[in-house]
């Protein structure tokens, strides 16, 4: 008999399901990237400019804490195929292997904070208020470290609703206890910090409840363990791990340039651009990411026609994303400046702008690289995923941010643009690739 997921992933005409799945999904993730945006402001409003640049020092390694994954893609390849008992397995150790993962870096960066601030050049108050904000974030880390995987569950087992209004209560509650903590008790940066890991652990619980409970496609089973589930586990979570990893090595090799050529205010407008496009990338993301558990079905389901239709909708669907953020972001840049930095001076008002500018430029290719990434994630291609994850994280920034050196700030405004364009030219190179070499021999099957 089948389950309610895969009543929904197989019947659902593709059109209807993406707009079922994918827009509660994008929601979802622009609710809670909204809260990240709400963070940056309150930071800036209620306790500084400098904790401001602090929490944008520090992100990149706050980041790098949640990039472990790998187990939704195998997870929904199985139960496309049938095998209910191996996902429930790969579901199991998955949520151990997160809990472990999160104590061993936590730890890491418990200790390892204040070494890394200095290594990066920062001195004084930014320094500490960078070591505290990443110290706060690493403590929580056993319990927040599966709460990105534990949303991909909920949507596995076509939870969509679940899946939104955890995202919905994680955002609420954050920004609510953000503003007490700061706004009314005047807190400084760890508190921004707490705020965030609080609303982290709760929303974990919501959503791991129902599993705990029973009555999911999904259950806890005991655990067994072994290489082959390991390297599945890894491989299919090497991309986005790999970006992750590499897009955070990225970050900070940004900031130490930007704090030679620029100081503490390039590092505030980098971080202008940073939540910005972390608002654009998480809209994007949730649309694709909730997807993958019906791609990953049909995939594993041999219905490749089914494949198409649905990544056909994820495509289009980040392309026009793009473009409406384009819009927006090249028509009014000062009111998002003043968003973040309200006592900006002329100087580094002009400055910025400028910097919004040509970042939003980036938008019109930069749908392309990030819906290809997800796509082969989905259908397994772990080794296509990581050449375009690599190619746009790490090598074409630190490319082109050597290209354009003699070009000082304005060639780290232009790097994304520039990067963009080139991560777009090689995404298109492996969806060519893909459709010749396992697309075609899939159909022939």
């Amino acid at each position: 008999m089948a389950t309610s997921s895969e009543e929904l992933f197989s019947q659902t005409p593709p059109l209807r399901l993406f707009l079922t799945a994918a827009l509660p999904g994008g929601l979802g993730m622009l609710v809670s990237s909204l809260y990240d945006l709400v963070d940056g402001v309150f930071v800036g409003q209620f306790v500084g400019e400098t904790a401001f640049a602090a929490i944008n020092l520090a992100m990149p390694f706050v980041i790098i804490n949640f990039a472990f994954g790998g187990s939704s893609v195998p997870i929904s390849i199985a139960h496309g195929k049938g095998e209910r008992d191996k996902a429930n397995n790969i579901f199991t150790c998955a949520c151990l292997l997160n809990v472990g993962t999160g104590l061993a870096t936590g730890l890491f960066f418990l200790v390892a904070a204040p070494y890394i601030m200095a290594a990066m050049g920062a001195t004084g108050e930014l320094a500490r208020q960078a070591t505290l904000y990443l110290r706060v974030y690493s403590a929580f880390l056993p319990l927040t470290s599966i709460g990105f995987s534990a949303d991909n569950y909920l949507r596995i087992c076509g939870r969509i609703r679940r899946s939104f209004w955890t995202n919905v209560f994680m955002a609420a509650s954050g920004a609510a206890i953000e503003f007490v903590l700061l706004g009314v008790m005047d807190m400084g940066v760890g508190a921004s910090a707490l705020s965030y890991c609080i609303a982290m652990v709760l929303a974990v619980m919501v959503a791991l409840y129902p599993f705990l409970r029973g009555g999911m496609d999904l259950s806890f089973v005991r655990p067994h363990w072994s290489w082959s589930l390991m390297r599945e586990i890894v491989r299919n979570g090497l991309p986005e791990f790999l970006e992750n990893v590499a897009g955070r090595v990225t970050s900070v090799v940004f900031d130490v340039v930007l704090l030679a050529l620029g100081g503490e205010d390039a590092i505030s407008i980098y971080g202008v651009l940073m939540f910005v496009d972390g608002l654009i990338v998480m809209l994007m993301y949730g649309t694709v990411d909730a997807m993958q558990p019906a791609v990953g079905f049909n995939w594993g389901a041999k219905n490749l026609a089914r494949v198409k239709a649905l990544e056909r909708c994820c495509f289009v669907a980040t392309a026009l994303m793009s473009g409406v953020f384009m819009v927006g972001v090249l028509c009014v840049p000062e009111l998002v400046v003043h968003v973040f930095v309200p006592r900006a001076t002329a100087e580094f008002m002009g400055e910025a702008v400028f910097a919004l500018r040509a970042f939003g430029t980036s938008l019109v290719v930069r749908w392309l690289p990030f819906s290809t990434q997800a796509y082969m994630v989905a259908v397994g291609q772990s080794r296509l995923a990581t050449l375009v994850s690599i190619g746009q994280a790490l090598v074409c920034p630190l490319f082109v941010l050597m290209l354009l050196s003699p070009w000082g700030l304005t060639g780290i405004w232009f790097n994304l643009p520039v990067t963009s364009a080139m991560a777009a030219m090689l995404s298109l190179g492996v969806l060519w690739v893909f459709r010749g070499s396992v697309h075609e021999r899939i159909a022939q099957a």
